[in-house]
């Protein structure tokens, strides 16, 4: 064990703006207390927010759908949070037994890891555009294609070229990711503690930064972006205040991504029974040919309290067993059945891969998720995972879905992005909504989120006389329209699209 392992360091009640009694040392005698009050607040924050609420609204796989039982973001992140809070409850305890929880510096912190993984778990998709990844791929391609050079929104003006590489860049890297972390910080200015705004960072690379090759170290903690130039100063100022290296994830992040693996695979295949899209014949013998095909399917190492050690064949034909022999929902049964014997396995996993690995874990370098390994926990896994994206994510309506999707995330841009075709003084005058601008672009401008101009202004007013300010201007107006569409929810984009569109705004 490391001496310098003290996970109080990494749990703290300071925010961006604080009182100062939020700073205190460890030491004070009420500082546990001080601790607690500052989680609930977060808590109060994270789910009083809209971002939370719109998750309701918004693609897990089927977009834009009207069966209630079929999961939403919202369903799936609070399927996540259950799942966060029995693994952090997993770990605690198999460290109390092993004696080792004083140790790394625990005692006393289970409750408040247990709120802070919670909250990371309810909240980790906050950023997620319209229909999921495809509303990602759509945004990423309009500005590929549309932003070459700011000299066309901007004019000839003398600028940085390293500092416009950059933005062009990070601008053509969109992620849910990295806008969670935006929403939190400048346009919900949750204003969170370090601790839980920390764990919503799950990559650690700046979206201007290009991926790494998939053997380089750090290859996995920095394959996505995770966050954009626009918040960078503040996620430093982040990894300042937890005593965290630069480039590091806070270590209860791999306890979220844990449970996001758990749960959402065989969530997605459920969804698709529900649809009739497979049913549980079919899921059955998928599954189990599946596995096979992953490797060794002898062994039986997936417990339960109740029921000792099985095979994942052999729960997979229970399951299967149990919604034969029920009158009533029949699909719920064959579900049922398979998480009361999976989760509890696939729980202890995570929870053993996090102990065995707490010091790279705590140094914020562990390249790896806990549930990608060569164990046959994993391997269950990533049965599901394959089940969906070969019968789920392949289906014909899905993909119809995916492809509508997509249109509508980059028309709307494109019908909004006359308002980046002008220079700074006729933006603003076009937002003041001043008597002798265009308009067309006062109405498109008028129908923006409020949050979102209030934002872009701050923002611009905070950059002006500074270096390079006109490319910070055109920047964070790009990000202002980004902002809007990301922020909207699936049907509210459809309605939006179909507004704009002429030919569709009879439908």
């Amino acid at each position: 064990m490391k001496e310098s392992i003290d996970f109080k360091t990494r749990i703290t009640a300071q925010r961006s703006y604080a009182r100062s009694n939020n700073n205190r040392p460890w030491t004070t005698n009420d500082y546990l207390d001080v601790l607690t009050g500052q989680l609930e607040s977060d808590r109060g924050r994270i789910i009083n927010s809209p971002a939370i609420r719109r998750l309701q609204q918004k693609t897990q796989v089927f977009p834009l759908e009207r069966n209630a039982t079929v999961r939403s973001r919202l369903t799936h992140s609070l399927e996540v949070q259950q799942t966060g809070r029995f693994i952090i409850r997993t770990v605690f305890k198999k460290m109390n037994e092993r004696g080792l929880t004083a140790q790394y510096g625990l005692e006393q912190l289970e409750r408040a890891l247990e709120s802070i993984v919670e909250m990371a778990c309810l909240s980790h998709d906050i950023g997620n555009p319209p229909f999921g990844h495809f509303g990602e791929h759509a945004i990423n391609s309009w500005f590929t294609e549309n932003l070459t050079s700011f000299k066309e929104f901007i004019g000839d003006q003398v600028v940085d070229a390293k500092l416009e590489q950059k933005m062009l860049l990070d601008l053509k890297s969109f992620e849910g990711n990295a806008q969670a972390i935006r929403l939190v910080t400048h346009l919900l200015v949750l204003n969170l503690t370090y601790t839980q705004t920390a764990c919503l960072l799950k990559y650690v690379r700046p979206a201007y930064e290009p991926k790494p090759d998939k053997n380089a170290d750090g290859a996995y903690l920095r394959k996505k972006p995770g966050f954009y130039l626009s918040e960078e100063s503040f996620v430093r100022e982040l990894w300042n205040a937890l005593d965290m290296p630069a480039g590091s994830r806070h270590p209860a992040t791999w306890i979220m991504e844990a449970a996001d693996d758990i749960s959402y695979g065989l969530a997605d295949i459920e969804d698709a029974v529900e649809k009739g899209i497979l049913d549980i014949r079919q899921t059955q013998e998928l599954l189990k040919s599946e596995f096979k095909e992953l490797g060794d399917i002898s062994e039986a190492i997936f417990t339960t309290p109740w029921a000792g050690a099985r095979s994942f064949q052999s729960i997979v034909d229970y399951a299967a067993q149990r919604a034969q022999e029920t009158p009533i929902n029949k699909n719920n049964e064959f579900f049922l059945w398979l998480r009361v014997n999976l989760i509890h396995s696939l729980v202890q996993h995570a929870a053993d891969r996090f102990i065995v690995n707490i010091e790279d874990i705590y140094s914020g370098h562990f390249d790896q998720a806990l549930m990608e390994d060569d164990s046959l926990y994993a391997m269950a896994i990533e049965t599901f995972k394959r089940v969906a994206r070969k019968e789920v994510f392949s289906n014909r309506e899905v993909e119809t879905l995916e492809l509508q999707g997509y249109r509508i995330i980059f028309g709307l841009i494109d019908h909004y992005s006359p308002l980046l075709r002008c220079n700074a003084e006729k933006f603003k005058h076009v937002l003041d909504q001043g008597k002798s601008a265009s308009p067309y672009l006062k109405r498109l401008a008028g129908r923006l989120a409020e949050r979102h101009v209030k934002a872009y202004r701050l923002a611009v007013e905070a950059a002006n006389g500074q270096a390079n300010d006109a490319l910070w201007e055109f920047y964070y107006r790009c990000r202002l329209l980004q902002d809007f569409v990301s922020g909207m929810t699936d049907q509210y984009a459809y309605d939006e699209y179909k507004i704009l569109t002429v030919a569709g705004s009879h439908l």
